[in-house]
Order: structure tokens, then sequence, then C-alpha cells
């Protein structure tokens, strides 16, 4: 019977053994076999990237986390899905096993903070260059690639800027290249658009986030096309950037009701914005929600849904009271990480500063006397997270 992908993230790997409704947790370092004959034959097949139950080493991972990789893969229409410990593992992974020195890479210079870090600081001591684009310029994009570059690295939508770019020219490009590509799409999920189809090689997403939904467990999956399977996985089994059962089996309940989740977060997104763009201290809201605007227009082009997150831009001569907003907040918790049940509030330090590990946007114009607070809207009630941000503003000088 042919199932929707809602359907499928409710029905698969349910527990034989135990009969109930979800897999055990498989914890082992040691995977023991009958005969060294039966060892070989498992190391053969995992090689050969045939299906299996379970691997030859726990550094490899375990039966549950081979049930998520199999939920993975099928979410993403991959090849194969790595799993890490965290969400910037599978950045880290991604660039560790395929950049070598005197590559270059370009990067979209709205990326997750550590993204930037680890491109422009420590791959540097590596000989490998990263160069930073604007993602509102596909041009600034084509400049930048030479005959050194090895990959493009795009977040879309850019972390707390929210940029959406054509994804499709930058696929184009690099293939005429023969360039490799990474999109970073925790915020949109497979669920809303599935980066391999498009033809990039590798889709990112923090598992930590959406897929887990609770707050509660870290991981990081990149899902690969065949091209970069071979080099990934040498990186992946001596590296032991892997994810632990307790962490996969968590992430597995959470994609359980990843569907129904994510429309809740934009349902309640959508009240929320409808109060946002109505107050007279915030004068921009970075999110998809202007018909006819570029952003919009790319968004509707791509994706078939949105989630949670987005920021907005506070116009005031005191920073103090922006940060008053933030603390006075009831329903909003102040803490990194989205993609929960909850709410979060954080003010957003972007601007470039002289600090040796600045995460600052160069292409990102800052007016004078604004500042951008980075929302995530939760599964409560949005009328008493309204009436929570309106109490907060009036704190806005």
């Amino acid at each position: 019977m042919k199932k929707s992908i809602n359907t499928f993230l409710k029905h698969p790997i349910k527990d034989s053994t135990n009969r109930s409704a979800n897999p055990p947790i498989a914890r082992a370092s040691t995977i023991l076999f009958d005969t060294m004959q039966e060892m070989y034959k498992h190391e053969a097949k995992i090689k050969q990237h045939k299906n299996v139950t379970h691997y030859t080493y726990g550094r490899y991972g375990s039966t549950t986390t081979i049930e998520l990789e199999n939920i993975l893969k099928e979410l993403e229409k991959a090849y194969h899905v790595f799993l890490t410990g965290t969400g910037f593992g599978g950045i880290a992974l991604a660039l560790m096993s395929l950049c070598r020195p005197g590559d270059e890479i370009i990067v979209s210079d709205n990326v997750y903070g550590p993204t930037k870090e680890i491109s422009e600081k420590l791959l540097k001591e590596f000989n490998i260059i990263a160069k930073f684009y604007d993602p509102n310029s596909f041009d600034d994009l084509k400049k930048k690639v030479t005959k050194k570059t090895k990959l493009i690295l795009v977040e879309n939508p850019g972390s707390n800027t929210f940029e959406f770019q054509d994804l499709s020219k930058i696929v184009s490009l690099a293939k005429r290249k023969k360039i490799l590509t990474l999109l970073d799409n925790t915020w949109g999920t497979p669920l809303y658009l599935k980066p391999l189809e498009l033809g990039f090689d590798m889709s990112f997403s923090s598992a930590t986030k959406y897929f887990s939904g609770h707050s509660d467990a870290m991981g990081g999956s990149l899902a690969v096309n065949k091209k970069v399977f071979k080099k990934i996985m040498f990186f992946y089994k001596l590296s032991g950037y892997r994810m632990s059962a307790d962490e996969a089996y968590l992430i597995i309940r959470g994609l359980r009701t990843l569907d129904t989740r994510l429309k809740q977060h934009y349902q309640n997104t959508k009240i929320v914005i409808n109060f946002l763009k109505k107050q007279k201290k915030i004068i921009e809201i970075l999110y998809p929600h202007k018909p006819g605007s570029k952003n919009y227009k790319l968004w509707k082009k791509y994706y078939t849904g949105a989630t949670g997150l987005l920021s907005i831009v506070i116009k005031s001569k005191n920073k103090s009271s922006v940060i008053k907003f933030v603390n006075s907040l009831e329903l909003f918790g102040i803490g990194y990480s989205w993609g929960g049940f909850e709410s979060l509030a954080i003010l957003q330090e972007l601007k470039l500063s002289k600090d040796e590990y600045s995460q600052g946007r160069k292409f990102f114009k800052y007016n004078k006397n604004e500042h951008i607070v980075r929302l995530h809207i939760g599964l409560e009630d949005p009328k008493d997270l309204i009436t929570d941000l309106k109490q907060s503003l009036r704190y806005i000088k």
C-alpha cells in the first residue's frame, strides 16, 4: 500500500520482539557474531551499502540509530543519512570529509555562527580558504567561484536574518563547475523542502530542533547522494561522529508528530505576525509573510510549508530597553536553540566587530538604532503569546 509521508512517520519500526509501538534502545559497543565468516560477510554488506539491521562495531551505530537512518532516508529521499551527536557535528562531518589543503569553499554570509567559525577559522589552519557571499546576490556568489572551489555551503533561509535564495540557480552553477553543494535545511526540514531532489549533494538538518521537537535531545542529520557517500563514510567511521542510541530513540519519537507540530507552529506564527506587523516599534519582520516580496516568492517557489522561527527588527535609541523587552517576556524563554514545543526569544548581536571570533554579518544592512530579536513561536495558545509580547513591548524606548 502506498503511504503519504505523514502516514509513514507514524508507522515504521515497530518492535516485533517486545510488541511495543516503538523500537527498543540498543546500547552497544561490541557486536557479536557466531563465526568469523559471518562477520566478514556482514562487513562486505555494509561496504556494498546493502540494508543491514546492525553494524559490526558500536562506533558506527546501533540498531536504534539504523532505524532513525532509515526513516530519514525516506524523508530526505537520500542515498544514505549520517547521524551525529550534535547538530553542528553534521556540518563539521561534511567539511572535514570533503575539504583538503588548497581547496576553497564558498559560504553564504547568513550561516549559523559556528558554521562561520569552522569555515573561517579552523579550516584556514589546514590551508582551506572560505569565501563568504551575499545571500541576496547570486552574482556575488558567481564572482567568488574559482578553479579551486570545492564546495558551496548554503543556509536557506539564513540564521537570524532569513534571506531566501534561488536554490536552482546555485545547483545549476555548481553542476556546471563540478562543485559540491551542501544546504542547511534546518528551518524548512525535509518535510517542506527536499534538497537532494533539487540537486544538492548534501542536505543537513539539526535534529536537535524540529526533528526532536521536545528540547531534550541533540543530534545532527547529514543526508547525502551516492557521489559523496564513500568519502563521508570513510571519515565518519574513523572520527566516531555518531549519535547515541538514547538520542536516536528520542528523535524517532519526535518525528512521529513532525507534520502535526509544524502545522501548528506555522498557524501560531501567522497569528502572532498579524499582531507584530501592527506594532510601530517593530519596523520589519524577517519571515516570508509579505506576498510579492522577493523572499516570499522564493519561499513559495521551493517550500511546501513554513515553520515557527523568525526575527523582528526593533527601532530604539536605547539598547537596554530592548534587552528589558526580552527579559520581561514571561512565556518566551531566553536561550539558544529552537524547534521545541516552547517559545523562545533572544537578542542577536550580528554587527561585525574586531573580535577574533565575531559572527557578525558582512552583508546584512543595519541602520542606526536597529536591533534584531529572534523569536521562536511555540505551541502555546497564540493569544497568550500576543498578550505576553504586548505587555513587554511597552518597555522599549
